[in-house]
């Protein structure tokens, strides 16, 4: 009885940590609602602001999350890649659109610190003295497993 229990006890174990093991990719929903909240903070936005940027960048996510399922699956197209940026640089046109005056020079400088890595948290870090800024300059995160058929060549 007390090995059946044991067991009992380890298979649980087990499924716990392989639930905990996986990668959970946020929903579009997730995503919209940290953008809002992150541009809200730096540009103090309105309401109306708030939700019209929401709907903006909850369609970019649902799009882009649609490209990178297709990619995941293998039926990705080149244009694929190419619509998934169109649709990132349409997404900011149209918030910065939303934006009025100062709002937009922040939200340039916010778009300016994603496209480099920099976060707003990192700037408010000071350097000791002789310390350098660590740059990262590895692309290979960002690039793509290639096709199967070339892997095996």
């Amino acid at each position: 009885m007390k090995q059946v229990i044991f067991l009992l006890f380890i298979l649980v174990g087990i499924s716990g940590l392989a639930n905990a093991q996986q990668n959970k990719v946020p929903t579009p929903d997730e995503i919209a609602k940290k953008n809002v909240d992150d541009l809200d903070k730096r540009l103090k936005l309105n309401d109306t602001q708030k939700s019209v940027i929401y709907r903006f960048t909850f369609n970019q996510a649902k799009e882009q999350a649609d490209l990178i399922k297709r990619q995941q699956a293998g039926n990705s197209r080149e244009e694929d890649v190419d619509k998934f940026y169109k649709l990132q640089n349409e997404t900011s046109k149209n918030i910065r659109n939303v934006l009025k005056g100062e709002q937009q020079s922040e939200y340039d400088k916010v778009i300016e610190e994603r496209l480099s890595g920099k976060s707003a948290k990192g700037k408010n870090k000071k350097k000791k003295k002789g310390e350098e800024e660590e740059v990262e300059g590895d692309i290979k995160g960002l690039l793509s497993a290639p096709p199967l058929e070339q892997q095996k060549q």
